[in-house]
């Protein structure tokens, strides 16, 4: 991975096989970053797999022959360790598009993603348990008010 920043921006090159999840959480940590969205991102990603949330899980779709990524974005925030959460629309070779949550993917030919960041917060994704999901906390250091 190749990776660049002019401040807060960072711009990311990822590698041919690299596990997108994985490296991502290990620049994440690498750097301290524990605030950030992922604002955009092109690419390809084989082996990806992507999800629809029905209200009680996630309905999984597997994706393993190499997709374009025409769009990426999501955030990266604290939980126990770096937590990546991601959305994606891939385009298969016929130009159809698909896309989701996604789950899991592993580069194919490179990856290119602008990264910005929040030095100095934290932000956290604790478990909703009335949802089933981890939802982003802006602000989970706040004192709770009477």
């Amino acid at each position: 991975m190749q990776a660049i920043s002019d401040g807060t921006r960072w711009m990311l090159r990822l590698d041919q096989g690299q596990d997108l999840f994985p490296a991502l959480s290990t620049f994440a940590r690498d750097h301290s970053i524990r605030a950030a969205v992922v604002v955009s991102g092109v690419g390809m990603l084989k082996d990806a797999v992507i999800g629809y949330w029905n209200g009680s899980e996630y309905v999984q779709k597997t994706l393993p022959e190499p997709h374009e990524v025409v769009g990426l974005h999501g955030s990266l925030a604290e939980a126990e360790g770096p937590s990546v959460h991601l959305h994606v629309a891939l385009a298969a070779p016929d130009h159809t598009l698909v896309g989701g949550h996604l789950m899991r993917g592993t580069v194919w030919i490179l990856n290119e993603i602008f990264v910005d960041t929040f030095p100095g917060r934290t932000w956290a994704r604790p478990m909703d348990e009335t949802l089933g999901l981890r939802k982003l906390d802006l602000e989970p250091n706040r004192m709770a008010t009477g």
